[in-house]
């Protein structure tokens, strides 16, 4: 963990705090697509979630588990206050000038289930505390390759969250093995291709950042 000044805030904490809090809101937007990735079919918003990954791991390793634990509780503050505001915006009628065809697809876009927010709300919170949790332990255990510890916690956190977010989402409307077994079998290896590269990338640009005057906490 990194030492700084009293009242100070690591450069690399403030901005990677920013960006993750980024992340949380546009993952449910880009989930509105599906993306073929080769004989793979995953929802876009993968991307955004596997990047919560790296950054929540980063900040483990950077500036502790437990500074890393409160990144992801403080994340439920722009996730809610997102869904709030999309309810907000869905209830105001829309202006007279707008298309219906662009109404049309903005609502059909936004519209979710409260069994789907509910899913995405519960998968994020579990599965992000579940890839510091392990992802720092394995730390303590004398497990010194990045890659590796990375590699793993992000691939059992994105397990889990599959999990959770689909039998939340739509036990009971439709049958959900295949759609499991597809989206798990997607992000498993987008995990494990992807977030060893950026967890480097990530906590050598922490740890450059930190070497810059730190912002001061008011």
């Amino acid at each position: 963990m990194s030492s700084h000044p009293a009242g100070t805030v690591p450069k690399s904490l403030f901005l990677f705090s920013v960006f993750y809090g980024g992340m949380v809101c546009i993952a449910g937007v880009l989930g509105n697509k599906q993306v073929a990735l080769g004989p793979l079919a995953v929802e876009a918003g993968i991307f955004a979630f596997l990047l919560l990954v790296v950054v929540s791991s980063a900040v483990a390793e950077l500036q502790g588990r437990a500074t890393a634990n409160r990144l992801v509780l403080y994340g439920f503050i722009p996730l809610i206050a997102s869904l709030l505001l999309t309810l907000l915006v869905l209830a105001v009628p829309a202006s007279s000038k707008m298309e219906p065809e662009r109404l049309g697809a903005f609502e059909m876009m936004m519209l979710a289930t409260p069994r789907i927010w509910m899913g995405g709300i519960v998968a994020y919170g579990i599965s992000q505390i579940l890839n510091v949790m392990i992802f720092s332990r394995l730390k303590q255990e004398g497990g010194r390759m990045l890659w590796l510890r990375s590699g793993v916690a992000g691939v059992l956190s994105q397990i889990v969250d599959t999990l959770l977010f689909i039998t939340i989402a739509f036990y009971g409307v439709f049958p959900i093995g295949e759609l499991l077994l597809g989206q798990m079998i997607a992000k498993v290896a987008l995990s494990a291709l992807l977030v060893p590269p950026l967890i480097y990338l990530f906590v050598a640009l922490g740890r450059r950042l930190d070497l810059e005057k730190p912002a001061t906490a008011h």
